[in-house]
C-alpha cells in the first residue's frame, strides 16, 4: 500500500498553494497585466501546484513500480492505466505538466490572459486530482 502519509503531508501543500491562489482574489486582470509581482506570484503558485501534482504522480509511479514514463504528461497516462485518472479527464493533467514546462522554462512567451484564466477558472483541476488520489487510496485499503 502506498505510504498514506506521505501523500497526506503532499496534499496538504497542494491544499496550502491552492488556498494562497485562491485568496488573491484582489488580483484582477487590470492588476494582474500591470502588476508584476502579481503576475509572478500567480505563475509561480500555479507552478508549485502542478509541481506537487507531479510529485504525488511519481510517487505512486514508483512506489508501484509501474513502468518508467517518458514524461511528466506520461506519468498521469500511466496513472490512467491503473484506473486512477479517468480517460474523459486524463487531458487536464497532461496539459497541466506541459503547461509547467512552458513556466519552468519559458520556451515561449507566456499567454498572459491564458495563465489569467487557468488562475480564475481552472483551480477547480486540482481539487479533482485530488478526489481521483484519495478515491484510489480509499479503494485500496
Amino acid at each position: 500500500m502506498v505510504d498514506k502519509e506521505l501523500v497526506s503531508r503532499k496534499i496538504s501543500q497542494l491544499c496550502n498553494y491552492l488556498e494562497a491562489l485562491k485568496g488573491a482574489d484582489d488580483i484582477t486582470w487590470d492588476k494582474y497585466r500591470s502588476d508584476v509581482r502579481a503576475r509572478a506570484f500567480v505563475e509561480r503558485y500555479l507552478q508549485l501546484c502542478i509541481e506537487k501534482v507531479i510529485d504525488i504522480a511519481n510517487h505512486f509511479v514508483s512506489f508501484y513500480r509501474w513502468r518508467e514514463p517518458d514524461g511528466y504528461r506520461d506519468l498521469f497516462q500511466i496513472l490512467n492505466e491503473h484506473g486512477i485518472i479517468p480517460t474523459q479527464e486524463l487531458s487536464k493533467f497532461q496539459n497541466m505538466a506541459s503547461f509547467r514546462n512552458i513556466l519552468v522554462h519559458r520556451y515561449e512567451k507566456i499567454d498572459d490572459e491564458f495563465v489569467f484564466g487557468l488562475f480564475k477558472k481552472r483551480l477547480d483541476d486540482f481539487e479533482l486530482f485530488m478526489k481521483f488520489i484519495k478515491e484510489y487510496i480509499a479503494h485500496e485499503t
